[in-house]
């Protein structure tokens, strides 16, 4: 027995790998990274498109405009009749 353990294998950021090793690891993160980031521009875009939110939730819009409105021209009444008792 020696008393020195047998040492592990390097992990990836360990001491001990090559420079070839170290580089393909960083090509492959930057690879990783554009991806994800057109994959999320790609999802911003679709989110803040305002006219697409609009056109694909036009019947809804109209409806909420309808009801406001409703709603704004009876409070606007009910003040009116308020006013003249």
């Amino acid at each position: 027995m020696s008393g020195t353990p047998p040492s592990p294998a390097p992990r990836p950021g360990a001491p001990g790998r090559t420079a070839a090793e170290i580089r393909r690891d960083i090509d492959v993160q930057q690879a990783q990274l554009a991806s994800s980031v057109v994959e999320l521009r790609g999802k911003v875009n679709e989110l803040t498109d305002w006219r697409g939110q609009i056109e694909a939730h036009r019947e809804q819009l109209i409806r909420g405009a309808a009801i406001a409105g409703f709603v704004v021209g009876g409070l606007v009444a009910f003040r009116a009749l308020r006013r003249r008792r």
